[in-house]
């Protein structure tokens, strides 16, 4: 893995964490029903973490000798809350995804610490995941 791939990758997962924070937002004011207060208050604690990994993710491209990208990935279209959770649970598991394999490149790099910061976002990202998982268990249909 070569620096410039490392930091093409990275700067593909900071567009997904714009967009997970938008996604959020969004999502948070669009919220309606009888769980629209509990799913607002998830939507927008879900896009404080993301913003937390949208700095790192800048941060580290900033320090490899990159740029960080300031255009964010598109945000799927929703109509219902039960939408809105199923696009959630997409992003987080493209996220788990998209950083484990991020965390093997890094390792592959060289970067030991850049390696183990991912390993702790698959882990938060696993929880936003298995979250959301769980609201959509019993959503009635």
């Amino acid at each position: 893995m070569d620096k410039k791939a490392l930091i093409q990758n990275l700067n593909g997962d900071l567009a997904n964490e714009y967009s997970a924070i938008v996604q959020y937002i969004t999502y948070a004011a669009k919220a309606t029903g009888p769980y629209r207060p509990q799913l607002s208050q998830f939507f927008l604690a879900e896009a404080a973490d993301e913003q937390l990994h949208a700095q790192f993710l800048a941060n580290k491209i900033v320090a490899l000798g990159g740029d960080p990208t300031t255009t964010a990935s598109p945000v799927k279209p929703v109509k219902t809350d039960q939408e809105m959770l199923e696009a959630v649970l997409e992003a987080e598991r493209l996220a788990v995804k998209g950083y484990t394999q991020r965390a093997k490149e890094a390792e592959e790099f060289g970067d030991k610490g850049l390696a183990v910061q991912l390993e702790e976002m698959i882990l938060e990202e696993s929880r936003h995941s298995e979250e959301t998982e769980r609201i959509l268990r019993d959503w009635p249909v």
